[in-house]
């Protein structure tokens, strides 16, 4: 089977899309479900595919993959290397052979299957909420009832190939914003006595978002903020900026450490800004929760994999929308190394990230084993 998803896998990379309508990318995995006999429904509001395998009498699972690429202008010189300004930097295009694959293995066995499988694959992963869309949409009830299980496999281009990875309880953050507007009057660059000039006190507001992290939350709950866009509206080098805005990025691994800094800190850069006599407004933006592993099915999974998988000692801060189906369903999301055999050239997002496909059998199986060892 290898060689049909390591061929799906390099059609998909070569044609990325991104965000929630993804046309092309929805046709190609229709065709690679073709004649599985899969009760298969698309998406309303995007263009996702839900696809439905009935066995015998028995609970349902769910196994799902994203299909969206990045903005991204790939320079790994492949072969099969996007051209189009968007990039499989995230490892989407091998979780969509995956799951193919482990589609077609669980419809081979059909007639001994006690139970369903609802395969889900979900568009606008990075940053769009497709998941959320998706559960509104009625993903989880496309077989008749909830399932008992849900499972996700995410491939990493750093971890050694073939290396499982999961652990219980949370294993990625939660991800939001904090908008951020500094503003002063603006003036003449030569009399800024004459002006508030807000942009040192734009820069005391990031130093101060930093100490924020360091010296008010806990490093047993941590928090990872990070300024990320900083602007002004000054439009010449002798114009004194009338306004200044700037987006923190937010980063936890529990509701109380969100609830923390959503209140704590934009209080904080208020008052920096009125003691320099600015005004602060704040825009908090709710983005992904944390991604949290149900433990007794997680247990069950590194019961089932055994020495197979190794246990993640701390949860990573990089953010997931699967997150939306573990906060419905338990179950458990495990990572899957593909480093290349000469070691990673780019980490995940990079335009020079590249990953070893010849891993795509194995993680068909796996979602395949997942699905049966809990329908059984």
């Amino acid at each position: 089977m290898s060689g049909d998803l390591v061929a799906l896998r390099r059609a998909l990379h070569a044609s990325p899309e991104v965000g929630l309508d993804l046309p092309r990318t929805q046709a190609t995995i229709l065709d690679a479900l073709d004649g599985l006999g899969l009760e298969i429904a698309r998406g309303r509001g995007l263009s996702s595919v839900t696809a439905v395998l009935r066995g015998g009498p028995g609970p349902v699972v769910l196994l799902r993959s994203d299909m969206d690429a990045l903005p991204i202008v790939e320079t790994t010189g492949l072969p099969y290397a996007s051209e189009n300004g968007a990039m499989h930097a995230c490892g989407h295009d091998l979780h969509m052979a995956g799951l193919v694959g482990a589609a077609r293995l669980l419809a081979g066995r059909r007639d001994s299957l006690p139970g369903t499988v609802v395969f889900m694959f979900q568009p606008g992963e990075e940053g769009h909420g497709g998941g959320r869309l998706m559960i509104d949409e009625g993903v989880l009830s496309a077989a008749g009832e909830r399932p008992v299980a849900a499972y996700a496999v995410h491939v990493d281009c750093v971890t050694p190939g073939g290396q499982l990875v999961t652990r219980p309880g949370p294993i990625m953050s939660s991800a939001s914003a904090l908008r951020v507007r500094v503003a002063g009057t603006g003036g003449h660059a030569a009399y800024p006595h004459h002006a508030v000039d807000p942009v040192p006190v734009a820069a005391e507001i990031i130093l101060a978002v930093q100490s924020f992290a360091a010296r008010r939350v806990p490093v047993s709950d941590p928090a990872v903020l990070s300024v990320t866009r900083l602007t002004s509206d000054s439009a010449a080098s002798n114009v004194l900026a009338g306004a200044v805005d700037l987006e923190v990025n937010i980063r936890t691994l529990s509701r109380g450490t969100l609830a923390l800094v959503r209140s704590g800190l934009p209080t904080l850069l208020e008052g920096i800004g009125a003691a320099h006599g600015c005004t602060v407004s704040t825009e908090f933006v709710d983005s992904y929760p944390v991604t949290v592993n149900d433990p007794v099915e997680t247990s069950r999974v590194m019961s089932l994999l055994s020495d197979r998988v190794v246990h993640l000692p701390f949860p990573g801060m990089a953010s997931e929308d699967f997150a939306y189906v573990l906060d419905e369903v338990p179950g458990s999301l495990l990572f899957l190394g593909v480093q290349p055999p000469d070691g990673p050239t780019g980490g995940m997002h990079s335009d020079r990230a590249t990953f070893d496909d010849s891993h795509l059998d194995a993680h068909a199986a796996l979602l395949a084993e997942l699905a049966l060892a809990r329908l059984q």
